[in-house]
């Protein structure tokens, strides 16, 4: 029998993270913020569907989503651009969590298979788009811009910026001018390489090519009948 893993799986979760990348490059008015919550919200229950994250995980990502449901529609009506700021803070705190429920699922994994690889690369991801909406959080709420004399940048530039400096690639065209953003690309930077370390840790210890247990068997095999010096 199928499991729900296996049905879904995290090829499901790649799906609607890209899905949520595309709305957010394409959001620019308040209301797309709500409809970009509500795919954000799908996307984090799936993942802790598919991660079989505890019970009370699923409660902490469901309050989450409420908070930032109702910043998002005070938003719509109240005009007020700290509003924005938290509906991005909630949603960094949502992506934030199912990458840790993602980690735990694969940490029980015995070998590495295509689920391991697309789990790997959906917690990456989500961690990458979690940081990109702290960034707006604060685009939203600091006084100065983001970026200096670039301003708050769109939320395209701000994705851009995540991911540049989760990888370490540094192009340097967007570079945050004051803290905290300053200490949050920092932060990025670790937690992006730790990830990658421990994630090749894990395909190294756990990864065996398809024949080299049937390999390996078969020289013990052949050594324990291979015929040895005499003993005398």
């Amino acid at each position: 029998m199928r499991t729900p893993q296996t049905r879904g799986g995290y090829g499901m979760v790649l799906v609607l993270i890209v899905i949520t990348y595309v709305l957010a490059l394409l959001t620019e008015e308040r209301w797309m913020v709500a409809v970009l919550l509500f795919v954000q919200t799908g996307t984090v229950w799936q993942t802790l569907r598919v991660s079989k994250a505890r019970a009370g995980l699923r409660l902490i990502a469901g309050l989450v989503f409420l908070l930032a449901l109702v910043a998002a529609l005070l938003n719509l009506f109240a005009r007020n651009v700290p509003l924005i700021g938290w509906t991005f803070l909630a949603s960094s705190a949502l992506y934030l969590v199912a990458p840790f429920s993602i980690v735990r699922d694969l940490g029980r994994h015995r070998g590495v298979n295509q689920q391991t690889m697309l789990g790997a690369l959906a917690a990456y991801l989500l961690i990458g788009m979690a940081f990109a909406f702290a960034y707006e959080c604060v685009a939203a709420i600091q006084p100065g811009p983001l970026f200096g004399e670039r301003g708050d940048g769109s939320l395209a530039d701000v994705l851009f910026f995540s991911f540049v400096t989760m990888t370490t690639t540094g192009y340097g065209d967007l570079v945050p001018a004051t803290n905290p953003a300053q200490s949050i690309a920092v932060l990025e930077t670790l937690v992006g390489t730790l990830f990658l370390v421990t994630a090749v840790a894990k395909v190294v210890d756990k990864w065996r090519p398809s024949n080299w247990e049937a390999e390996n068997g078969d020289r013990s095999f052949a050594g324990d009948d291979a015929p040895g010096p005499d003993r005398r």
